[in-house]
């Protein structure tokens, strides 16, 4: 072969490598997003990608969640509460669930200040409470109102994200709050708080999904199941070593004390499994809930859902 020929055929070569390197995976992620939030700070996702020439960009959201699933903006998105999942199929956001995080009914929950003279959900009717729209606990807020007889229209939501919540509930000026972990957390270990109501019984079963972009999901199933896989071991990861994982979790969450984080954890699952569609009955039920609630314009059947499935190993 010419000199020539052995010149074209390495620049050849290296055109390809530098396309292949060249693409990214765009992640979402929010303060909650514990095992993102590890994975982001070790790594270990942009190691395991990059054999399939992907590099990784990271997003924090502090707000503008929805507008950005809605966008279809990110590739991969925050792990978000099973009720966010209804807003955005609600909006028909190009989204694809591809993993879930089984039942964590007690991270979430409905708190007052220790001095409050409410002492169960009844008497919340005509009370300010802040919560987040579109949360799993904004979920847990109607569906512990419904237990308790009572409805939205009861009560006067005081939609705020959760780091406005904080100086709400507070300063005082609202008299309850629907708010998830590590914030839950904090409240209890912090400051004098009462538990109204959880997720317990049935209230809100609180799962959280794992959703892409549609078109990169079934554009690149490889990342995803690499994904997939590497969420569910950083998950156990966490399960397995409450004291490490809260130490690398505490400078990351803001510094918030390892105990606190240690708190949040065990009460979170972190169990990813796959989405099955005759698994979405929790969904279906939040969807119906919201509907008559008229927080979502249209009722929803939310097996319509698209769903990508890991490969068995």
């Amino acid at each position: 072969m010419t000199l020539r020929k052995l010149l074209l055929a390495a620049s050849l070569m290296l055109a390809a490598v530098t396309a292949h390197a060249e693409q990214t995976v765009d992640i979402g992620y929010q303060r909650s997003s514990t095992l993102w939030i590890l994975l982001k700070n070790n790594g270990q996702l942009q190691e395991r990608l990059k054999p399939l020439g992907f590099t990784v960009n990271w997003h924090e959201f502090s707000s503008g969640l929805l507008s950005a699933m809605n966008a279809g903006s990110v590739d991969l998105h925050a792990d978000v509460a099973d009720a966010f999942a209804v807003f955005t199929q609600a909006a028909n956001a190009p989204l694809t669930y591809y993993a879930r995080e089984a039942p964590s009914p007690s991270a979430q929950a409905i708190i007052v200040p220790e001095n409050s003279p409410i002492h169960s959900v009844a008497e919340l009717k005509g009370k300010t409470v802040a919560v987040s729209k579109g949360s799993g606990s904004h979920y847990l807020l109607v569906s512990a109102l419904k237990k308790a007889g009572l409805t939205l229209a009861d009560v006067s939501p005081r939609y705020l994200e959760a780091p406005d919540g904080v100086a709400a509930f507070a300063s005082g000026s609202v008299d309850a709050w629907a708010i998830w972990d590590p914030f839950l957390a904090t409240q209890q270990r912090e400051h004098h708080v009462r538990v109204l109501a959880d997720g317990s019984d049935g209230v809100a079963n609180y799962n959280r999904f794992y959703v892409a972009n549609t078109a990169f999901a079934k554009a690149h199933p490889e990342v995803l199941q690499v994904v997939f896989d590497t969420l569910r071991q950083t998950g156990q990861w966490v399960k397995a070593h409450p004291q490490e994982a809260a130490k690398e979790l505490g400078p990351l969450w803001g510094n918030i004390p390892a105990e606190t984080v240690e708190v949040a954890n065990a009460r979170r699952s972190y169990d990813i499994v796959p989405v099955k569609v005759d698994e979405l009955a929790e969904q279906q039920r939040i969807a119906d809930a919201y509907y008559a609630a008229r927080l979502i314009p249209k009722p929803l059947k939310v097996g319509d859902i698209a769903v990508w499935s890991p490969s068995a190993h």
